[in-house]
């Protein structure tokens, strides 16, 4: 009965859930088979027993197998009900796969609650160690939009999604090397949960820019109110691609293909919609540090061979840029203030009796390599230089965030990170609009009493910050400020212990340190709640590969150089403006040297040892400007400090401490330093009082401008 009624059910389902079933280099041919899929619905099993070349026995969580639906739907298949939870259990399945039987099992165990991966267990990883069996992930994509699943009620439902199965090359678990049962079976649940993330970051669409927020406004609903800035307007994907269309064919009139278009605005979603909007016509957004100087200005415009500004005549003014703005050469100033003037009744027209009822045909066609922004590096080391990330690089990105945290419908982020920088433009705007959470967009990080206040008005649940940032934050926050935050990310430089204290302490709330560059798109690594380490920056993301590259004088870890789907297409310098200096590395084309000397311990974290260009050579030895400062921080918790360098006769180079503690001393600095087991050589033999560490405008701290006041203090 089961035989003949399978086709039938085939034919039903394909045609209902338009299911597109795509294998990669899958081999089913194995004697021991363990397949492995994430679970978004009752419709799992069904639709992996019908379309799986195989007829495997599905293992399922006894809670989820009482269910009425459930149960009729695997009615269809063979299946055993285990509880995840007990070993006992799991020696069933392993049985099963040594008798030769295809086993299908979901590791997270339930079905999922946010969209995102969830727990994963450890139990089916210790089985595929222990059997040797070969693991094939499966990824079920789209059936969490049916009405068999379990998701929130804000989360928008179909009667019929269509549904995408990826079947991904075989992997291999060995079983790992530990002196307890129990360890062996929690490295090989990191195991299990590494690949399933890796699932789900391999089977992402391809797509551009444009194109993912045209997705995005199909899925979550054009009506969706989603976005919301200073103006206290709530703008729905459908006011998003009209001002993505209409913007765009403004600007397509006075520039041409591939042309880089300065955007210098602030955090507000015209800010959005125009980015969209280039970008479906090939144009390329030159986002610009409107906080840098004119010079940096001016080069960063002659290395990407800007030729046209987009700005605003009140935020010329109200940033007080005319000066800076004055000072450019070669440019041409276009005020959105007159470029709404120009949009007549033709436009309107346009606009809504065809473009945006059919939003996609507005889209030049776009390859995901060619250049999506040009982001330019903050100068905190040198000239800024301009960052090319084609489309495939910032949206690889975000779905690799997204494979490791768990964003949703029901989250609201609040970003006052300037989307010039990469961290504030690639997680703090465009992750949540092309995933469908909630955002509300800050001008500025510097109103340190004003952000609280709208994290508590606004009930946001995610915040990104710099920990100078977080640590003024929470300075004059109230303690129910942040009462809904789940997450609050910190980026962009090193997270200070006494920030993260002072988070813990005051709000209860952990902070999440990442790591990244903007030539990465920018997020290389991060803690989630699934794999934390404090004194890390987490684990790399999925689809990274890494190599560490010795330093002579550094004893642990190694200049890290990195290869993978978000790196970027390449540099555009100042001193040949146009030209992509595509990345290479002596590890190879197409590899990008961090200049980070990085520790990667055996369960993947990473510890920053510190920048290359951020040691000093003091008497034939590598002293860390970095644990320099850490031992300012550990004598005076409460100030902030920095530290550089100046050329000295006799011992090469001589440290200088910049503190707003003027109580702080060497001999306290001393002191702390036996105490912390420090060699002496880390004892700053200078100290200089500031009113006030140099920022740039991203939040870190400006390590030029302190080097040029060290080496003039000589």
């Amino acid at each position: 009965m089961r035989a003949l009624l399978r086709p039938f059910l085939r034919l039903l389902v394909g045609l209902l859930f338009r299911v597109d079933v795509r294998f990669r280099q899958s081999d089913f041919s194995q004697r021991k088979l363990l397949i492995v899929a994430n679970h978004e619905s009752f419709l799992d099993g069904l639709l992996l027993g019908l379309y799986l070349p195989l007829d495997p026995v599905f293992v399922v969580h006894t809670g989820v197998a009482n269910n009425f639906w459930f149960r009729l739907l695997l009615s269809q298949v063979d299946y055993l009900a285990v509880d995840p939870t007990s070993p006992m259990a799991m020696k069933k399945v392993i049985r099963l796969i040594e008798s030769g039987r295809p086993v299908v099992i979901f590791p997270e165990g339930r079905i999922t609650r946010t969209g995102s991966l969830m727990r994963v267990y450890d139990g089916p990883a210790f089985v595929a160690a222990k059997t040797g069996a070969t693991v094939i992930p499966v990824r079920v994509d789209g059936a969490s939009r049916s009405y068999f699943s379990r998701l929130s009620g804000s989360y928008p439902k179909v009667v019929f999604p269509k549904i995408r199965l990826t079947v991904l090359p075989e992997a291999h678990f060995p079983m790992p090397e530990a002196p307890t049962a129990k360890q062996r079976r929690r490295k090989a649940g990191e195991q299990m949960r590494k690949l399933m993330q890796e699932m789900i970051f391999a089977s992402r669409p391809t797509q551009t820019l444009y194109g993912a927020l045209c997705d995005a406004a199909r899925v979550y609903g054009r009506g969706r109110r989603l976005l919301e800035d200073v103006k206290q307007i709530e703008y729905s994907y459908n006011d998003l691609l009209k001002m993505a269309l209409i913007l765009g064919r403004q600007i397509e009139r006075v520039s041409r293909p591939g042309e880089k278009v300065g955007l210098l605005l602030p955090n507000l979603v015209p800010t959005i919609g125009l980015i969209f909007g280039l970008t479906a016509r090939k144009r390329v957004p030159a986002m610009l540090n409107y906080t840098a100087g004119t010079d940096a200005m001016q080069a960063a415009c002659t290395a990407a061979e800007v030729k046209t500004v987009v700005t605003s005549r009140a935020f010329v003014e109200q940033a007080k840029l005319g000066d800076k703005l004055a000072g450019l050469q070669g440019v041409e100033l276009l005020y959105l203030e007159d470029i709404r003037e120009r949009i007549g009744l033709a436009d309107k027209l346009w606009l809504v009796l065809w473009a945006i009822r059919f939003p996609h045909a507005f889209e030049l066609h776009a390859s995901p390599e060619d250049a999506a922004v040009v982001l330019f590096t903050s100068g905190s080391e040198g000239k800024p230089k301009g960052v090319v990330l084609p489309h495939r690089a910032i949206l690889a990105n975000i779905a690799q965030i997204r494979a490791v945290i768990d964003f949703s419908v029901d989250d609201k982020v609040l970003n006052a990170l300037p989307i010039f920088h990469s961290f504030g433009l690639t997680a703090g705007a465009l992750l949540p609009v092309l995933t469908g959470a909630n955002l509300f967009l800050y001008p500025s990080p510097l109103h340190y009493r004003v952000i609280p206040e709208v994290a508590y008005d606004r009930n946001c649940t995610v915040l990104f910050g710099t920990s100078t940032f977080l640590g003024n934050y929470a300075k004059f926050a109230h303690p129910y400020d942040f009462y809904r935050l789940r997450y609050v990310v910190a980026g962009a430089e090193k997270l200070s212990e006494a920030v993260r204290s002072q988070w813990f302490e005051k709000f209860g709330v952990r902070i999440f340190e990442g790591y990244g560059a903007t030539e990465t798109a920018p997020v290389l690594a991060v803690n989630t709640p699934m794999a934390y380490r404090t004194g890390t920056v987490g684990n790399l993301l999925p689809g990274i590969e890494h190599k560490l590259v010795p330093v002579p004088g550094i004893a642990n870890g190694g200049i890290l150089h990195v290869r993978g789907p978000n790196v970027m297409a390449g540099y555009l310098k100042a001193e040949q403006p146009g030209v992509l200096q595509a990345p290479t590395s002596e590890a190879g084309d197409g590899w990008y040297e961090t200049g980070d000397v990085v520790d990667i311990d055996d369960e993947g974290f990473v510890r920053i040892v510190g920048r290359v260009k951020r040691f000093a050579k003091i008497a034939g030895e590598m002293v860390s400007l970095e644990v320099v400062e850490k031992l300012a921080v550990a004598t005076a918790p409460d100030k902030p400090h920095a530290v550089s360098s100046q050329p000295d006769e006799s011992k090469g180079e001589a440290l200088v401490l910049f503190t707003t503690d003027p109580a702080l001393s060497r001999d306290m600095l001393a002191s702390k330093a036996r105490e912390l087991g420090l060699p002496e050589l880390a004892v700053p033999r200078k100290i200089l009082v500031v009113e006030a560490l140099p920022l740039l405008g991203t939040g870190k701290i400006d390590y030029v401008t302190l080097k040029q006041m060290a080496e003039a203090a000589c």
